[in-house]
């Protein structure tokens, strides 16, 4: 016998459901992409860190890694180093690569300014550097909501 009515299969989904759906999978690429990023940057900490390590003390220069001007620059560049590759993986332009960098970097030289004026410490420019880093890759992403959430 024939029914009357469409089974749910058969049925299109309503143009609101698909795209409620559409952007819930894009939100979720962007978190993901995120994340991923996250992940690359603390790859690149450890495993760019030891070389640093090795290379200043080699040339005399192991004080720069205690340093916390220094010292922050180059755990930037490390994190920036394997995100920026990462993202090169992903297939991301070098536009968006280079604004994703200037976003490590930019929180730690606007804090160097409350550091030299002993208005904050070594552990709150640590701190608020990574802090401000994580919201900083946020807006970038959020600049180009389209570059992250369909990789």
């Amino acid at each position: 016998m024939h029914s009357a009515t469409p089974t749910p299969s058969a049925t299109p989904a309503h143009p609101d459901v698909q795209a409620h759906t559409a952007h819930r999978s894009s939100a979720k690429k962007f978190v993901l992409h995120y994340l991923e990023m996250v992940v690359a940057m603390a790859v690149g900490m450890v495993a760019l860190h030891p070389v640093w390590s090795l290379v200043l003390d080699a040339v005399g220069g192991a004080e720069l890694m205690h340093d916390p001007y220094t010292g922050a620059l180059i755990m930037a560049t490390d994190m920036t180093v394997a995100m920026s590759a990462w993202m090169r993986f992903r297939g991301h332009r070098w536009r968006p690569i280079v604004e994703m960098g200037a976003a490590m970097y930019a929180p730690f030289l606007v804090l160097f300014v409350p550091l030299a004026l002993e208005l904050i410490d070594e552990g709150a420019l640590m701190l608020w550097g990574h802090v401000l880093m994580l919201v900083a890759m946020a807006a970038a992403m959020l600049l180009r909501p389209h570059e992250y959430a369909h990789c």
